[in-house]
């Protein structure tokens, strides 16, 4: 005989097991062979979206320094629509306004700010809405700038956005509460900030101290 007795036993046994549980076992040694491979695409999607991302950031860059604004802004446009997900597009919409306000372009510089304030992380999100508050405080754009600062933002932007309030509110001779402003920026500001003695002069210059 092939097998002894025992492993006749078994043969069986395992049969038995099989005509019961086998197609449901199949299953689910399918959907775990699915969910790997999908975890494994996943990954190499993940990596291969940063790589371009990545290298399109460049070229956002080298148009940057080579003040080619047209360029740097169809970058941060490419950036945007493909690769939004990723930590790239709100940078490289922060980049593509710097570019565009230096080329006095601020149609291009507010819809850049603006896209990274919808689109970004939160730290993204106060660094473009400060920013694009500046933008706004040029063109006497006051209502807008400061409602612009609206919403909760992260604590250490807190000095940051009370002293952009400031700004405006003193543009609009609105003395009282620019002190206010400023008085709340000085007292966010961390000890070791050199910005702290800015804030300071302008707390002075609308009548205010610290």
């Amino acid at each position: 005989m092939a097998y002894d007795l025992e492993e006749q036993e078994q043969l069986a046994s395992l049969k038995a097991w099989w005509d019961k549980y086998g197609n449901a076992a199949t299953w689910v040694l399918i959907a775990a062979l699915a969910s790997y491979s999908g975890y494994t695409y996943w990954k190499y999607h993940q990596r291969d979206q940063s790589a371009q991302a990545s290298a399109l950031y460049g070229e956002l860059q080298a148009a940057v320094e080579a003040k080619d604004n047209a360029k740097a802004l169809r970058a941060a446009s490419d950036m945007e629509s493909k690769f939004g997900g990723t930590a790239y597009a709100p940078m490289a919409a922060l980049v593509a306004a710097k570019s565009a306000f230096d080329a006095n372009d601020l149609k291009s510089a507010k819809a850049q700010l603006q896209w990274a304030a919808d689109n970004g992380a939160a730290e993204f999100k106060a660094i473009a809405k400060i920013r694009l508050a500046g933008v706004l405080l040029d063109e006497k754009a006051y209502p807008d700038a400061l409602k612009t600062l609206e919403g909760d933002l992260p604590a250490q932007f807190a000095s940051a956005v009370a002293d952009r309030k400031g700004d405006i509110l003193a543009a609009q001779n609105k003395l009282v509460e620019a002190r206010a402003a400023y008085k709340a920026a000085l007292d966010a500001a961390d000890k070791k900030n050199p910005g702290r003695q800015l804030i300071q002069m302008k707390l002075e210059a609308v009548g205010g101290a610290a």
